[in-house]
């Protein structure tokens, strides 16, 4: 199934404002060769907000071509339905075997147009679609109840919630009560990677992870501690990474990310759309340390 296990999302790195295609080619190779079990390409991570049209088509067959048998999933949000149709459009069409979409909007919407967008949007697919529960971002909330009706139009497969509860008995009521509102064909996804290994050992079937689309092998190994039943050695491993949540938390996740992948040269520098940026060198030589103390590569 596409929406399970562990979905990895990279950067789209840039080069004097454009698509460096080659580095964002070489991340996309090495998710495939870590592994992973689908690659979310133009989330949040990849800086979807921020591109043109052709630019996510390019993206999207960039990523089908390199992901080899990864499936890859394309982020399709945008401000105007038409515009979310026609980017589905481009992502089917360069072989994207699911879609992913947020309700993103410059008017706060309400529940009714939220709900129309997804259903207009999902009986147009030919592909299953995530539903994207964001509010950092969009600045909307779902309630369980709108979930559930979303849940039961054709071809929405997973939802991406935003966290869990850090206490794991509080994090296994959550989902229990949001599984309760859903058809039994689709997951729930984790994110926000402080909460992956709680969410995993919550009863999420996914974790929607920003660090796994630089980093595979680590949040690798967390999902498959989880998915073994080892739910302590989960919490550990996670544990483990607490000084880079931190940065998450106070910085974005994006920057971080981004920073990261400038310092191991996995991208060129700058790499971000502006007017965004990546951290300044006293956090660019504080998230250096963390990485060599953690030995992340």
């Amino acid at each position: 199934m596409i929406f399970s296990g562990l979905s990895a999302f990279p950067l789209t790195p840039l080069t004097e404002g454009d698509i460096d295609e080659a580095r964002f080619v070489q991340l996309i190779e090495r998710l495939s060769d870590a592994g992973v079990d689908s690659i979310g390409v133009l989330g949040s991570t990849g800086s979807y907000a921020y591109l043109s049209r052709s630019e996510r088509k390019r993206i999207a067959q960039l990523s089908v071509q390199s992901a080899g048998d990864i499936p890859v999933i394309v982020g399709i949000g945008a401000l105007r339905t038409r515009d979310v149709l026609e980017l589905a459009q481009d992502a089917q069409m360069a072989g994207a075997q699911g879609v992913l979409l947020a309700p993103v909007s410059y008017q706060k919407l309400t529940d009714e147009e939220v709900f129309s967008l997804y259903e207009t949007v999902s009986r147009s697919l030919s592909v299953p679609l995530c539903v994207y529960d964001n509010p950092a971002t969009t600045h909307f909330e779902f309630s369980d109840e709108l979930h559930g009706r979303i849940a039961q139009l054709p071809n929405v497969a997973s939802i991406k919630i935003p966290g869990v509860p850090s206490n794991i008995d509080a994090a296994t009521v959550r989902i229990k009560q949001l599984r309760s509102m859903l058809p039994e064909h689709v997951t729930i996804g984790v994110s926000g990677d402080a909460y992956g290994a709680c969410g995993l050992n919550a009863g999420c079937e996914s974790w929607y992870s920003v660090i796994a689309g630089l980093f595979p092998h680590i949040a690798l190994a967390i999902t498959q501690a989880s998915q073994a039943g080892e739910t302590a050695k989960a919490m550990q491993l996670s544990d483990r990474l607490a000084p880079l949540w931190a940065l998450f938390l106070k910085y974005g996740s994006l920057r971080v990310i981004a920073t990261a992948a400038e310092i191991r040269d996995l991208v060129s520098t700058p790499c971000l759309p502006h007017p965004v940026k990546t951290l300044d060198s006293t956090i660019r030589q504080r998230l250096s340390k963390i990485l060599d103390e953690l030995e992340i590569a």
